[in-house]
């Protein structure tokens, strides 16, 4: 079994691999301030109530395989394979790991390691050109060439940041449940505030990715637009250029990943 673990600046999210195949998964929150032994006691209890591993931390994970977005989350990640998974191969996502994809902007270590793996899958899946709109903490537009290179993207502010932000901001607002309301036009605040998140974003996908590919392709046609990330289903109904939704995207990219590289190790 191939443990995968994507840690985003809000949520992380790990996912147990069978082969090819997602057996089970899990979301929790991502606190940079959590140590190496409590992450390992979060893994455990995760992990030691699934029938197909055994209750000692480690059994049945053959191989493990993360990106972070949080350097210090990714430090102590680091000593939990180091301490607890000593004999378990372990692919780190940072610069030299093997990906398959070239990057091809000004400074590719700037890349965040989320957005590559997100590349890296969505070149398997769907092939290029293709564009990844991730829908996080942040929303990020990721490009991919006809010849599967990494070409650059958008980041936008992500729509939990967008909905704190008008509760704070806002004197007569507040933070809402993010949820599609009745109709466009708002018939409390709350409605309002909901419709201007979620038709909001929906035409910030749309115009974004409409320019992205006629940049990207002489037909806009040909590239292939895949969604992924948790707030995902609340704008794919509502957005007119998503052909394809993937939630587990970075997942699938982190099993690539790990198997592009453990013969390496």
């Amino acid at each position: 079994m191939l443990l995968t673990i994507d840690v985003g600046n809000t949520h992380t999210v790990l996912g147990l691999f069978d082969g090819e195949d997602i057996v089970e998964h899990w979301r929790i929150s991502t606190d940079a301030r959590r140590t190496a032994d409590e992450l390992a006691v979060l893994l455990q209890g995760l992990m030691g109530m699934h029938p197909l591993l055994g209750e000692e931390l480690g059994d049945g994970i053959d191989g493990i395989a993360i990106c972070a977005t949080v350097p210090s989350v990714l430090h102590e990640l680091r000593e939990v394979t180091r301490r607890y998974y000593g004999d378990v191969p372990a692919v780190l996502v940072e610069p030299g790991v093997k990906t398959g994809v070239p990057i091809l902007t000004d400074n590719p270590k700037e890349v965040g390691a989320d957005r590559i793996i997100n590349a890296v899958a969505a070149v398997e899946l769907y092939g290029g050109p293709a564009i990844v709109v991730d829908f996080g903490t942040a929303t990020t537009f990721d490009a991919v060439s006809a010849r599967g290179e990494y070409v650059g993207g958008v980041i936008a502010p992500g729509i939990e940041i967008s909905v704190e932000a008008l509760g704070v901001k806002g004197a007569q607002l507040r933070k809402i449940e993010v949820a599609r309301p009745r109709s466009v036009i708002g018939k409390n605040t709350v409605e309002a505030m909901q419709s201007g998140i979620i038709y909001g974003f929906a035409g910030q996908v749309d115009g974004v990715v409409s320019r992205m590919t006629r940049e990207l392709a002489e037909d806009p046609d040909d590239v292939t637009v895949i969604a992924t990330g948790g707030l995902a289903p609340m704008v794919l109904g509502e957005s007119s250029v998503i052909d394809e939704h993937e939630p587990w995207l970075t997942l699938i990219g982190l099993r690539l990943v790990y198997e592009r590289n453990v013969s390496r190790m």
